[in-house]
């Protein structure tokens, strides 16, 4: 029975990960004044019929801190790829030279700053609210297995192990959430 329950903690785990991962790609798309070819991620753009990512129809790079340049393999593609970012409405206003579009990525205002702040609060409490549901389906799923026959004192250890690694995926998330600030706020 022992595998059982620690099977259903090791979901949960694995679960809460998938979240803190996502968490982490979403803040990682924040930018904090500072160009990132991350910045650019989850951009697709129509590419003979299919919506393929940005990355695999064009080199990008990010030569100094305030921009972001863009080569794609085939000419055609610049407009369509300039489409996109400004379709993202990630705040970039992108220009092409007909060979490379460059993004510039302004410097922040105070204003500016407490916004993608504010940004990051919210992806950081959907996080914990994502953490949290998998903490109580994972009671659920133990409370299951007090019903077929799992004795009362393990779901009771299983009980303060889910409530150990909530809490710690929880510190996690505050961690990623201070470094992210900090990240913004400085000038």
């Amino acid at each position: 029975m022992e595998k059982t329950c620690s099977s259903c903690l090791a979901t949960m785990r694995e679960n809460m990960q998938l979240s803190l991962n996502f968490l982490e790609k979403e803040l990682d798309k924040i930018h904090a004044g500072k160009a990132s070819t991350k910045m650019l991620d989850g951009i697709k753009v129509d590419y003979y019929g299919s919506m393929t990512p940005i990355e695999q129809i064009a080199a990008i790079n990010a030569p100094d801190p305030r921009q972001i340049t863009i080569q794609p393999w085939e000419r055609n593609m610049i407009p369509v790829i300039e489409k996109a970012i400004m379709a993202a409405n990630l705040g970039f206003n992108p220009q092409n030279n007909g060979e490379v579009i460059r993004v510039l990525i302004p410097a922040l205002t105070e204003e500016r700053r407490k916004e993608l702040v504010k940004k990051v609060k919210q992806e950081v409490e959907q996080s914990k609210i994502n953490i949290r549901n998998c903490r109580r389906n994972t009671i659920s799923d133990a409370k299951e297995m007090k019903d077929n026959g799992v004795s009362e004192d393990e779901i009771k250890k299983l009980e303060t192990d889910i409530q150990k690694v909530t809490d710690e995926m929880i510190q996690k998330t505050d961690k990623l959430s201070d470094l992210k600030e900090k990240e913004i706020m400085t000038i």
